[in-house]
């Protein structure tokens, strides 16, 4: 039987973050991934590695990209992304639902965890491909998502692994964690099953990081609801609530938005599990300079009523509830350019025409009479006296339709028309157990269950309804930091 200080059960993000915090304590960790090496990760691995957080301007970039040129910052107008910011943007998003106290620790904390992960080993660049575009020979960044990690997702991952490798935490793959080992008065360790055996593990303090419940359908059904056991997952497989269900056996509180989950439109013949070969080029993210049309041929949705970092986490539900679990993303050559790279791969479900009722009758499910009258109905609704800006939210609408578009709105006349099928694609579940600032778990009394922490996707309370870009892997190495550090306190 094994001693350890802290158990940290996961292997993403957070887990890492976790880890690294608590070994920094003085304590001997050890990091459980269910995942074999060459999958491992969880969903870290699979995002684009962008990373929200609070920056005062230029300087405060360049101390979180020490290597930035000078000509990258002569020919960047970074802006600002200030506290009263991420505070607005996390109160509009979530409705005003997400805990007070755990929003205010992730925007302050923010900026300081970036800079810790940075002497931990962990490099960022800006993201110039995805998140800017150029005016007036300047790159310009809009929507508060400024900052990813070197090599996305699977680049993260790779640098926090190596960081905790030198520093002497062990890392066991294949190793999935089945219950936790509790006295009645703490949290003592944890059963394992690792090559078909199960084990215990003994410790002085459990973290856990071990992600959502959106691989397991059984569980999207039961509390997303009906329907949900369609969706494709855009990441890991071993995301299936494990962490959850171990710590609501002893007992735990659970919180937050149980019925809710950060959902996309997604490839509609994707796997049923994230590809890491593909990563998160199944996504399909350049609709707001789209029409969105289901199998009446209809639309059914604002493409434009906000910048896509802030609808995309809610879409992929809208996606799911019309018939069929699909829609078409159309455009024409006037927006083509506006399209961002994984428009271009080659697993895709595309269609061309030169005329719309050519185009109409390629779009496979789609009653093309009726998408021919929409066509003409929205053609005719588009404010073309509003200039058209991709950078700020223009006001380009139509009017006069039963959904209008409220910003950046095109005729579609000028051909060939392109269509991408999309379906809904889960990222992560918003459920999850109830903490305190400490990220110790509480039990459902709201007293904290001696010994066990938890950080990450199954911490519930601070995402509600949809979630602003970015701002999961922020909270995964915020809270990974508390609850490491809390942890390897307590071990000592």
């Amino acid at each position: 039987m094994s001693e350890y200080d802290v158990i940290v059960v996961g292997g993403g993000n957070a887990a890492f973050c976790a880890a690294l915090a608590a070994q920094e304590q003085g304590a001997k960790v050890v990091v459980l991934e269910a995942a074999p090496e060459d999958e491992a990760g969880g969903n870290s691995r699979f995002t684009a590695g962008s990373i929200r957080v609070v920056y005062n301007g230029v300087d405060d970039i360049k101390t979180l990209v020490p290597d930035l040129t000078p000509k990258e910052i002569e020919e960047t107008d970074f802006g600002t992304y200030t506290a009263e910011q991420f505070f607005d943007d996390m109160a509009r998003v979530t409705q005003n639902r997400a805990d007070p106290d755990l929003v205010e620790l992730l925007v302050t904390k923010s900026f300081d965890t970036l800079n810790w992960m940075r002497e931990k080993g962990v490099r960022f660049i800006p993201i110039y491909g995805r998140q800017a575009f150029k005016i007036d020979g300047k790159f310009k960044f809009w929507g508060g998502l400024t900052i990813e990690s070197v090599g996305g997702g699977p680049g993260l991952v790779n640098m926090l692994t190596e960081s905790a490798k030198k520093r002497g935490i062990e890392i066991r793959y294949q190793t999935r964690a089945l219950s936790l080992i509790h006295s009645g008065d703490r949290v003592e360790g944890v059963r394992i099953r690792h090559d078909g055996r199960e084990s215990d593990i003994r410790g002085k303090a459990v973290v856990l990081a071990s992600g959502g419940f959106q691989a397991n359908p059984e569980w999207r059904t039961r509390y997303l609801g009906p329907g949900w056991d369609l969706a494709k997952v855009r990441g890991t497989r071993f995301n299936t609530g494990d962490g959850i269900r171990m710590a609501l056996e002893i007992g735990a509180s659970p919180c937050g938005n149980w019925s809710g989950c950060h959902a996309v439109q997604w490839e509609m013949n994707a796997p049923e599990f994230g590809d890491l070969a593909v990563g998160d080029q199944f996504q399909k993210h350049s609709y707001p300079f789209a029409m969105l049309v289901n199998a009446t041929g209809k639309r059914f949705v604002d493409e434009g009523a906000d910048f896509r970092n802030y609808t995309y986490a809610k879409y992929g539900r809208v996606v799911l509830e019309q018939p069929g679990q699909f829609a078409w993303q159309v455009f024409d050559q006037k927006t083509k350019h506006l399209q961002r790279d994984e428009y271009r791969i080659r697993q895709i479900t595309k269609v061309v025409g030169n005329t719309i009722e050519e185009f109409a009758s390629k779009l496979e499910g789609v009653n093309a009479e009726q998408f021919i009258k929409t066509v003409a109905e929205w053609n005719k609704a588009v404010r073309q006296d509003i200039p058209f800006n991709p950078n700020v939210k223009d006001g380009r609408c139509t009017e006069g339709l039963a959904i209008n578009k409220s910003n950046w709105a095109n005729t579609l006349d000028t051909p060939p028309y392109e269509g991408y099928a999309v379906t809904c694609g889960i990222t992560f579940t918003f459920g999850g157990l109830r903490v305190n600032t400490d990220c110790e778990v509480l039990n459902t009394d709201y007293q904290p269950i001696r010994g066990l922490y938890a950080a990450g996707e199954l911490v519930g309370g601070v995402f509600y309804f949809n979630y602003p870009g970015g701002s999961g892997l922020c909270s995964g190495a915020v809270f990974g930091k508390i609850a490491g550090t809390s942890a390897g306190r307590a071990a000592n």
